[in-house]
């Protein structure tokens, strides 16, 4: 089990409460969509999973084989390694090309080898379909472009576990569809993904096991959630 909440209370930075007893599971390879109104606390059960937001009071609070209930800070970022997370605005350094976007990363995580930097950079670009633009400057890609270089630089460190907040948020219909089909492969390779989305055709279109939340709550609604009709 990747992620094993029991009864996990999830708070803001200044206390207040914004999610109470929430029961939440991810196992290896499966594709879980997080799904709710703007501010219904999507993002905030997202930030609790790549530790942005501190877990305090829980039964029990998983995340990659660690409690995270009371994390040390100094232990966090060895646990993200084991993460990549994707978000909608993309992130990336605006000042250097697709190939010093990702050989950043990969030095900033101990990466020292030329030659393997080198060859995982291609694996990651053309796991994405975007070999050809390692020298683009990111002002020169497109908004679907960015988003899989935002992938790539997810995947760079092999993770266990993918976290995405909106990741077609910014996105057109069409280029959204194949972010979600481009995550999918990479859940059928045994990396598991959540993502958050507002989005609801999309869950249609490619099925995955579905989280909603409402009133404070987290509740499963795989079988249920399309007579919630639009977020």
């Amino acid at each position: 089990m990747l992620i094993e909440y029991k009864n996990v209370e999830i708070c803001q930075v200044d206390g207040t409460k914004i999610l109470d007893k929430v029961n939440f599971r991810v196992d290896e390879g499966e594709f879980i969509y997080i799904i709710g109104r703007v501010g219904s606390g999507k993002s905030s059960l997202l930030k609790s999973i790549y530790l942005e937001l501190d877990v305090d009071h829980a039964d029990q609070a998983t995340v990659l084989d660690h409690s995270i209930i009371g994390l040390k800070r100094k232990h966090v970022p060895q646990l993200r390694r084991q993460m990549g997370i994707i978000f909608q605005d993309f992130k990336l350094l605006d000042d250097r090309n697709v190939d010093a976007n990702l050989r950043f990363v990969l030095k900033a995580t101990g990466w020292k080898d030329k030659k393997k930097i080198n060859a995982r950079i291609e694996e990651v670009l053309k796991e994405v379909g975007l070999s050809d633009k390692k020298t683009c400057m990111p002002h020169e890609l497109s908004g679907g472009e960015q988003q899989r270089i935002a992938i790539a630089r997810a995947l760079l460190n092999t993770p266990k576990l993918i976290i995405a907040d909106e990741p077609t948020g910014n996105l057109d219909p069409e280029t959204a569809a194949a972010i979600i089909q481009l995550l999918r492969e990479v859940s059928q390779t045994g990396t598991a993904v959540v993502m958050s989305t507002h989005n609801m055709p999309l869950l249609d279109r490619y099925p995955g096991i579905v989280y909603r939340c409402v009133d404070g709550s987290v509740n499963e609604v795989t079988d249920e959630f399309r007579q919630f009709g639009e977020l």
